[in-house]
């Protein structure tokens, strides 16, 4: 059984040593720990300082591609590497490493795929008072749109089995924390949550610039991918409430002109007319949307064997590999 550590990095040669330092080289359960780097364009030292703290591989971009392409980099790379089990944390060392075996124990005994580190936010001193309570009801939408209880579904401290990993495409560009989440309620990938500890602040996060964009970016992912997972749900409730609408209306305007008063009400009568056309074309959009998700379920279902056969071969020819050496 091989554990693999990945760490995203931009620009983190000061914090990335202080997280290195505490990561641990054995785990319970666990033949190898290796440490893995995922660089995103780092303009710094931070690839040289990995490489001199005999971090084991050290992958990434030319170029600044944003946490959700790095992740899914990370994740690639590790399950090449033949990866069973591959924990996700963070180069500014916010969350404590000696819970890694904590987060890594109900995939071990196979209660999970995907466990999640629930960070103690009430106690957490450098949360300001808004991001607490957004911290909440962020996760309290996540929960309701993905079925998965996360009590804290922004925490990136979380460990994938081999798995899940094949299962999960991150398409949203912005974070990779509640896509992730939400793609396993859908796809049935067991998730349970471990409470982890966190460190002292090295830095201020570089993904919540400011309050207000991390509400616009967190609602419109979370949007973005119950319509991409939920397409026919989504669009018949617009088109029915639509529809309902105009057709309420439309009674309304027969109700005057049988009383011989409808003249005086064209202007409903117009209105009732273009939600019936609204509402009628959503729930046509709705059954062609359903059977667009049906052909990606497929096309999923094709790539999900696809990686697995790649992935698998990789890991048994480096098996072999091994044993000749």
């Amino acid at each position: 059984m091989k554990l693999i550590i990945q760490i995203p990095c931009f620009n983190e040669e000061h914090s990335l040593p202080i997280a290195l330092k505490e990561l641990p080289r054995h785990v319970e359960g666990f033949d190898s720990v290796e440490w893995m780097v995922i660089n995103d364009g780092s303009t710094d030292q931070t690839v040289e300082v990995a490489r001199s703290l005999g971090v084991d591989h050290i992958v990434g971009f030319s170029k600044n591609q944003g946490l959700a392409k790095v992740f899914t980099l990370g994740l690639e790379s590790a399950l090449a590497l033949g990866a069973d089990v591959i924990v996700n944390t963070d180069a500014d060392n916010q969350y404590c490493a000696a819970d890694i075996p904590a987060l890594v124990t109900p995939i071990l005994e196979g209660r999970a795929e995907i466990v999640i580190g629930t960070r103690p936010i009430n106690s957490i001193e450098h949360f300001s008072w808004m991001k607490k309570k957004l911290q909440k009801v962020g996760s309290w939408m996540v929960r309701k749109v993905s079925g998965a209880d996360v009590p804290d579904a922004p925490s990136g401290f979380r460990a994938i089995s081999r798995e899940a990993a094949l299962r999960l495409n991150v398409f949203t560009p912005y974070t990779y924390t509640l896509e992730t989440i939400i793609q396993a309620g859908q796809k049935n990938i067991p998730v349970v949550t471990v409470p982890v500890r966190v460190n002292e602040v090295l830095r201020p996060s570089r993904l919540v610039k400011s309050i207000p964009s991390y509400i616009k970016k967190s609602i419109v992912t979370m949007l973005r991918v119950f319509i991409f997972y939920r397409p026919f749900k989504f669009f018949m409730t617009w088109g029915v409430f639509f529809f309902s609408l105009g057709l309420a209306i439309s009674f309304r305007f027969l109700y005057f002109y049988i009383l011989g008063r409808g003249s005086g009400h064209v202007q409903s009568l117009i209105l009732a007319g273009v939600l019936l056309g609204i509402g009628f074309q959503t729930i046509l959009v709705a059954f062609l949307a359903d059977l667009f998700s049906v052909n990606r379920q497929l096309l999923e279902d094709v790539q999900y064997k696809l990686r697995k056969n790649t992935f698998d071969c990789i890991k048994s020819i480096k098996k072999e590999d091994k044993d000749r050496a």
